[in-house]
């Protein structure tokens, strides 16, 4: 089966929302098996939207559209497809008790045209809205499949997953499964280059390689008569990537290293404390967007000026006259001083030159130093790293991060 994915409003063309909801719906078709060659996005206007429904079934089984079923005279997804197949429309009872209670509960009034809402095409599939007011909607013509759904990711995503999902996995013969394995520090050219064999001789599993922001992904997609034989197949590949990979490969799924590190340390009763200058607190705040982080978080300082960092971290005014703010040994009397303070197992700290100003020859734009306190000693590390300054902040926090975790692990297979 081939699909497009039609995103409707105006406010999507001018940039004013970002498209998150043909990412979502392109995973979860993948996951299904069914290809998407396409995806547009059209603004609220009915011949464009009607030239662009057009289109998308002369090269597509099945469109998924987002947007355009709401209440207002520039809402004219439903009315547009339903013209397209020549159905009438006719009101759905449910949904209109559904948009009444809807109202009752806010203790509104509701004003006549919500009932656009609750008009669907005649013999359609009514998929009913319990986070929002306007149902989507599923025709079915022939070999054509249009599936309409609301805007909002909020009301589109439990939807899909309750109505959309299910109605077109039973029409695929096949499963699809996918591994996502993440890797740290690496690149995408030499994480090819270490599986290189694997992906030239793939088949089932197929294997895919990508960079996200700071790591590179392995994606392993089995196809198969169900989850169980998908997962039997994928297996003995995932376990060799796990062998040529070792601690280069930190998780499975959707997660991040800051969630896998700090899920180390919460394990392990390992108390940590932070004190950052060029990341402005950015590293405090990725461990307390942890849950349950409290147990081992004890404190995050900024000390951004000398002044801060000798005062608060017991940094000596010599090291900061002789080697600068931004050097191994600044960096490591602010790791064993935030651990002092604190009294913690762990103190990280990050002292660098983020940009777009203030580097010079011999300490450039990206020159970073972190610190690591770790059970009584103290390391330090010199980082170099290209981008913008959020960037730079960023990578840098990603790299304390994976530094930690390989700490962890190097120190308990001794």
């Amino acid at each position: 089966m081939k699909a497009e994915i039609l995103a409707v409003g105006t406010e999507l063309l001018l940039g004013d929302i970002v498209n998150t909801n043909a990412q979502y719906i392109s995973k979860k078709l993948a996951a299904l098996g069914i290809d998407v060659h396409f995806q547009t996005v059209v603004g609220d206007n009915e011949e464009r939207l009607s030239q662009a429904v057009k289109n998308a079934f002369g090269r597509a089984d099945l469109i998924i559209t987002s947007g355009g079923l709401g209440p207002t005279e520039d809402d004219i997804t439903k009315e547009t497809c339903t013209k397209y197949f020549g159905k009438k429309f006719v009101y759905d009872e449910k949904a209109l008790e559904m948009l009444k209670g809807f109202f009752a509960k806010l203790n509104r009034k509701m004003t006549d045209n919500n009932l656009k809402q609750v008009r669907v095409p005649e013999g359609s599939i009514v998929m009913y809205n319990k986070n929002g007011t306007a149902p989507g909607i599923i025709v079915e013509d022939g070999n054509k499949i249009l599936i309409m759904l609301p805007g909002p990711p909020r009301e589109l995503i439990p939807m899909f997953e309750e109505y959309a999902e299910p109605f077109l996995a039973a029409k695929q013969e096949y499963t699809f499964v996918s591994r996502v394995l993440r890797v740290s520090k690496i690149g995408e050219s030499e994480l090819e280059n270490r599986l290189i064999d694997l992906i030239d001789n793939q088949t089932n599993p197929t294997i895919a390689t990508y960079v996200k922001k700071f790591e590179a992904v392995v994606r392993l997609t089995a196809k198969a008569k169900s989850k169980d034989e998908a997962n039997d197949i994928i297996k003995p590949v995932a376990d060799e990537i796990y062998r040529r990979l070792g601690s280069d490969l930190y998780a499975e799924g959707d997660t991040t290293i800051s969630e896998v590190t700090c899920g180390m340390l919460m394990e392990r009763g390992l108390t940590a404390a932070v004190s950052e200058s060029c990341t402005g607190g950015l590293l405090a705040s990725r461990f307390t967007d942890i849950p349950g982080i409290s147990k081992i978080f004890v404190e995050g300082d900024v000390t951004y000026s000398n002044d801060a960092k000798m005062r608060r971290l017991g940094v000596k005014r010599e090291t900061l006259e002789k080697y600068g703010a931004v050097s191994h040994e600044v960096a490591e009397e602010m790791a064993y001083g935030i651990a002092k303070a604190a009294k913690t197992d762990i103190g990280l700290s990050t002292t660098g030159i983020a940009g777009p100003g203030g580097g010079t020859p011999e300490k450039p734009v990206g020159m970073v130093f972190i610190g690591m306190y770790y059970k009584g000693k103290v390391k330090t590390k010199e980082l170099h790293m290209v981008g913008n300054r959020e960037r730079i902040r960023e990578k840098t926090v990603d790299s304390v991060f994976d530094w930690l975790r390989r700490t962890i692990l190097a120190e308990e297979e001794v």
